[in-house]
């Protein structure tokens, strides 16, 4: 597809066009979340939402150094997500999210919070999971979210903020992580298709079990 050269970041060479596609939407989408939410390698980040921005960011942030806590109503993608460096994987359809977090922080909360599921219930959850001073990111697109500003955010000086898409500089340097760091995204890629077979990809993907799906060529 031809476009304007000042638009394409540099792909590097042990890198696949599978890995390259990830990275220039929810790999990518990931990691500028977690550099926003400054994560360090001794943090705890829960992870809400496993679907392929959620998984992205627990490989990523389980490169980091970071512990991860994904939660996820599907088990299948509470699997996946231990398999890319989870150490827990909550079902919040089955277990109190906010507690279940606290009693694997020693009462206190993660330092880091991310929702990459759109999920009212998930959201509010991820705020109040966060401990005081920590901070949480929205990433998932549309939705609501209601909060007791007061006990969820003010009195525990929790920071609450949202990051969407990324310049081409944070793409070429997510590129860059993944590379040096030997991170097999292509992991990610539960599902390959023609095109071809665009119809019964899309059908596979809304029931929001699967990782990521690529077509190829």
């Amino acid at each position: 597809m031809r476009v304007p050269a000042a638009t394409l970041v540099p792909l590097p060479d042990d890198l696949s066009f599978e890995t390259g596609a990830a990275i220039s939407c929810g790999t990518g989408t990931a990691y500028g979340a977690l550099r926003r939410l400054e994560l360090y390698g001794d943090e705890t980040i829960a992870i809400f939402g496993q679907g392929p921005v959620g998984l992205s960011a627990t490989q990523l942030a389980h490169a980091m150094g970071a512990r991860v806590i994904a939660l996820d109503i599907s088990e299948s993608r509470r699997q996946m997500a231990l398999d890319l460096g989870a150490e827990v994987a909550i079902d919040p359809a089955a277990d109190d999210a906010v507690e279940a977090i606290r009693t694997l922080t020693r009462g206190e909360g993660a330092e880091k919070t991310l929702d990459c599921s759109s999920s009212p219930e998930a959201r509010a959850q991820a705020v109040r999971a966060t401990r005081a001073w920590g901070a949480c990111c929205y990433v998932g697109e549309g939705g609501e979210v209601t909060l007791e500003v007061s006990p969820d955010l003010l009195r525990r000086q929790v920071t609450l903020m949202g990051s969407w898409t990324f310049s081409t500089v944070g793409q070429a340097d997510c590129a860059r992580f993944v590379a040096e760091r030997g991170i097999d995204v292509d992991r990610l890629f539960t599902e390959r298709w023609r095109l071809d077979q665009a119809e019964e990809a899309y059908t596979l993907f809304d029931r929001q079990q699967t990782g990521k799906g690529v077509f190829t060529p």
